[in-house]
């Protein structure tokens, strides 16, 4: 087992790793930008080192910083947590480099899932169903048209090095592919310094619905069961539940053995997730893998009672997974506490928060980085915290939340928790009829 392991990350997940790493005897080395001086993974942590200015890409995404951190303080480990360069292959490979352990995928791994267009072909050779489409990037938009004729409008153009949504466009005629396919190749160029693009069937009323994968260095992989991701906005998620109110104990299993199969394709060790869109018909699809832990890890270990992150230091360490796939045994439902003003399209609101009472209770679990005096920093994304609860059934799961999200108190800046509030009331959510575009037609003005 590790002595000292490096966060080389911030905010909630950095200290939600202190504190796994505390229950296992492992040190912790907490690395921080100037503007994460006063945040709690700094005092919690044994050590800390502060590697550059506010900006990531001078502090959380400056490797040389990180690896002299680790350095310094003799970590022989580095959890990359998620976001920033948890899915870096140049960041696994120096670690590999120095002799540090990645907490996390190998650089091939990263390499073979972080573009999409050859990780849609690798999924398709293990048997995975993917979603019809081109077998690879598209070198001009007439052969886009001719492929959205044999597949048929509508479909959708995506980065192949994308995320957040940049670099999609929802294409529905002919009329529509020049400017979609020119507006997508500028913004993929813009956001990730790669203008591929590929080409697939557009799902309508899409429901997105991801499995937990863990896998060891034994070459064992099991399933967590899946997590229902659909409400959310611009590609961005706002609301997690597992069980999802659509699946069914047939289809979990399914989807369960799909996503095994996808990740021994590619010897997957540690945690990571296998993404899908599973349509009105009850059909479902890859879209992508996540090679890191998830922000919505919670409600997972909420269900099944497995600790990811020590399962993901453990399996790190070399040590062998449980023999068995895991299924809810409750319900659970995480909602993301962003500092965002639901009123005015989730503008970001950084700023000093003056009061701070979490809820409590049975059932209810907050993970956070923040106080009361403490400062959001306008540097970073802008969720604050997530608030977890779990109950036998989805009805009281629901009712649990709204109790909590009441109990809530931020005050000082706008939080998303007013809108969590409405969607608990909404009618279409209650009786779990809801897709990826549930929030287009949602009316905040209720809110």
């Amino acid at each position: 087992m590790f002595k000292k392991i490096l966060i080389a990350n911030r905010g909630e997940i950095a200290l939600r790793i202190i504190r796994a790493c505390k229950e296992l005897g492992i040190k912790t080395v907490a690395v921080y930008s100037v503007a994460d001086k006063d945040s709690l993974h700094v005092r919690f942590a044994n050590e800390a080192v502060c590697i550059g200015a506010a900006q990531s890409s001078q502090s959380y995404l400056n490797i040389p910083n990180i690896i002299s951190a680790a350095e310094i303080t003799n970590a022989d480990a580095i959890h990359p947590g998620y976001g920033f360069l948890s899915e870096n292959a140049n960041f696994s490979k120096v670690c590999k480099d120095y002799g540090i352990k990645f907490i996390g995928a190998s650089p091939e791994m990263i390499n073979a899932m972080g573009d999409k267009s050859s990780a849609k072909a690798t999924m398709k050779k293990a048997g995975v169903p993917t979603i019809p489409g081109s077998d690879g990037l598209l070198e001009t938009a007439e052969e886009g048209i001719k492929l959205a004729h044999k597949i048929k409008y509508p479909v959708i153009l995506k980065a192949t090095a994308g995320g957040g949504g940049r670099g999609m466009r929802i294409v529905k005629n002919d009329n529509e592919f020049k400017k979609a396919w020119s507006d997508a190749k500028q913004e993929a160029a813009a956001a990730f310094g790669n203008d591929g693009l590929y080409l697939e069937k557009f799902i309508e009323e899409p429901r997105h619905i991801e499995i937990q994968i863990l896998g060891d260095s034994k070459g064992r992989v099991i399933h967590l069961s899946e997590r229902d991701c659909s409400i959310q906005r611009r590609h961005q998620k706002l609301v997690e539940e597992t069980p999802s109110p659509i699946i069914t104990e047939r289809l979990r299993n399914k989807m369960g053995e799909a996503a095994i199969k996808g990740a021994k394709a590619i010897k997957y060790e540690g945690a990571g997730t296998i993404e899908f869109l599973v349509d009105k018909y009850g059909d479902f699809y890859f879209m992508e893998m996540n090679t890191r832990i998830q922000v919505e890890h919670p409600i997972t270990e909420e269900v099944t009672g497995v600790d990811l992150i020590k399962a993901q230091i453990m399996a790190a360490a070399g040590e062998a997974i449980a023999a068995k796939n895991y299924f809810p045994m409750r319900h659970a439902i995480e909602c993301r506490i962003n500092a965002e003003d639901p009123k005015n399209g989730f503008r970001p609101c950084p700023g000093k928060i003056t009061n701070f009472h979490v809820p409590g209770g049975y059932g209810v679990r907050v993970d956070t980085h923040c106080y009361n005096g403490y400062t959001i920093p306008p540097n970073y994304d802008s969720m604050i915290a997530k608030l977890i609860v779990s109950a036998p059934t989805r009805d009281e799961a629901i009712e649990r939340m709204k109790r909590a999200l009441q109990e809530f108190v931020i005050e000082g800046v706008q939080t998303t928790i007013p809108f969590h509030i409405r969607l608990m009331d909404d009618p279409q959510f209650r009786a779990g009829k809801f897709n990826t575009g549930f929030l287009e037609s949602f009316d905040l003005s209720t809110i």
